[in-house]
């Protein structure tokens, strides 16, 4: 009987990675061409997503549960993997928020708090990429550094625009309904800070 072909763990945090792009990307259409008739066709393709996704952290634990070596610590694999998942648990999380307060239009500048995802998304994704090489790489540091810049403008962006918000609009459910989507929007972009600081931590313990 042949070996078993040894699971490829990089390969797969990079799947969930590759996923949050995607599903990102998804995020940023919606908000840049918010109609409530077409909303559902789009919103779906995350949640399919998100569910594959799922099913990777899945395999991807059961694997780790069966291993007997692993390239880094089994628990840094898990944990990464889990906040990678966080991500789009969040970014689906943002369709239910529009369709269940029932926004009917974007508010100004909301594009660039999805823009800001869509950007830092791709970080994580080329960081996941460059991360099988992280004993050697000279990329993945400035890659880390990359998200953690799209992270602070994020914070600044969330607060000027919740600001706005309170300080503007007299509409009270209005306030209640853009003060949830601006908090989802912060989290997910804090969720993808740390998926690269659990990486740069990685890098720390294993170089």
């Amino acid at each position: 009987m042949g070996r078993k072909k040894q699971y490829d763990y990089f390969k797969k945090m990079e799947q969930l990675a590759e996923n949050v792009h995607t599903a990102a990307e998804i995020l940023e259409e919606i908000v840049d061409n918010y109609s409530t008739t077409d909303f559902s066709e789009r919103a779906e393709k995350i949640h399919e997503i998100e569910k594959n996704s799922d099913q990777i952290v899945e395999e991807l634990t059961n694997e780790l549960y069966d291993a007997f070596i692993t390239p880094i610590e089994r628990e840094d694999i898990l944990v990464v993997s889990e906040r990678l998942d966080d991500i789009l648990d969040g970014i689906n999380a943002m369709t239910y928020l529009f369709e269940n307060l029932v926004i009917t239009q974007m508010r100004a500048e909301t594009d660039k708090l999805a823009a800001l995802v869509t950007e830092a998304a791709k970080g994580v994704h080329e960081a996941m990429k460059e991360f099988p090489k992280f004993k050697i790489s000279k990329a993945l540091k400035e890659l880390i550094s990359d998200v953690n810049y799209v992270e602070s403008q994020g914070d600044r962006l969330y607060s000027r625009l919740k600001k706005h918000l309170f300080s503007k609009e007299q509409d009270v459910l209005e306030i209640v309904k853009w003060k949830e989507i601006y908090d989802g929007f912060e989290l997910i972009i804090n969720y993808h800070e740390d998926a690269v600081d659990l990486i740069d931590g990685m890098i720390i313990k294993n170089t």
